[in-house]
């Protein structure tokens, strides 16, 4: 079966369309903003994760889908944040087509067992799609609803066998300057980088994504393989990944790296924590046909509405230190 068969499920299974949007938006002159008020978690490790109970397979269930409307598949696929193909909205769409996808390897090493470089189809090989469909949260602010395809990240992690010392998950997107021609600026410090906790990635709500709306990723939504961690802002979501690495500290990450007191490396969906330069306490809806700007605002859910899943892996933290 080849992998474009593998990731498309039939049309009586694919959730109905309705609305998307954007992602993280700030460019090189973000380094330059003056820190403003967060007390920030660089340089120092999180408090351990807590032996709180887990949630329940019947909790986990009702966390893989929603029924409010979703995005469509115009606005998912031609309104992106992909710095590797520019700053602008409209850039990942009209210039993501320059993005190879096949053949396309993953090298996947550090504190693990069984290191490897393999195809994508190996590495997803034997893993049947599953289609989850969830909400993003842009840290700018934006919501949508999202019918995505793909693996759990932690059925794909467990064959090469993590090792007591693997602490972290650490993740690196393809940098090519003559597939993306966004990389020939500096708005941060290629290759994108993003990172999980060990927990975090191998919750069973974290996502490979391979797909969305039943068919295979766009270029410009960050085929063919990209993360997708629902209770999370959006940046933490990487695409086009070509390494994953098992580490035993916490990995340096793009924002975070580049704005700490602004881009926490947890980056835990909170309405009670707002970035220093707008409030977090409502979204915007993205819905319909109507104007993206001034859409609908609603009120934002901690850890996006996730918390009966999630909040488990974050007991006892301080989610305003470590945020």
């Amino acid at each position: 079966m080849s992998l474009r068969q593998a990731l498309t499920l039939p049309a009586s299974q694919i959730t109905d369309e309705a609305v998307y949007r954007e992602r993280r938006r700030l460019l090189a002159a973000l380094a330059m903003s003056p820190a403003l008020g967060l007390a920030g978690c660089a340089g120092a490790e999180a408090p351990p994760p807590s032996a709180a109970r887990p949630a329940s397979p019947e909790q986990i269930k009702a966390g893989l889908r929603t029924n409010e409307p979703l995005t469509t598949y115009a606005d998912v696929t031609g309104y992106n944040n992909f710095y590797e193909f520019g700053t602008g909205k409209g850039d990942p769409s009209a210039a993501a087509k320059t993005l190879r996808l096949s053949p396309w390897t993953v090298a996947v090493g550090g504190e693990c067992a069984k290191p490897g470089k393999l195809s994508l189809e190996d590495l997803i090989k034997g893993l049947a799609p599953q289609e989850r469909v969830y909400r993003l949260r842009c840290v700018e602010g934006w919501s949508m609803v999202i019918p995505w395809l793909g693996v759990p990240l932690a059925d794909v992690l467990k064959r090469f066998e993590p090792t007591a010392k693997a602490k972290y998950v650490a993740f690196t997107t393809l940098a090519d300057r003559k597939q993306m021609p966004g990389i020939a600026y500096p708005s941060i410090s290629w290759p994108y980088r993003e990172g999980l906790r060990i927990d975090e990635a191998m919750h069973p709500l974290t996502l490979l994504a391979t797909g969305l709306y039943g068919k295979p990723l766009p270029q410009q939504n960050g085929a063919p393989l990209r993360l997708v961690v629902p209770w999370k802002y959006g940046f933490k979501s990487i695409k086009s990944i070509v390494a994953i690495t098992f580490v035993e500290r916490r990995p340096a990450t793009a924002w975070n790296s580049l704005q700490p007191d602004e881009y926490g490396f947890f980056s835990n969906v909170n309405p009670d924590v707002d970035h220093p330069r707008w409030s977090q306490k409502t979204e915007r809806r993205i819905a319909g046909t109507g104007s993206k700007l001034f859409a609908e605002r609603i009120p934002t859910r901690l850890f996006n509405g996730y918390g009966e899943q999630v909040a488990s892996l974050y007991a006892g933290m301080n989610l305003k230190t470590w945020f």
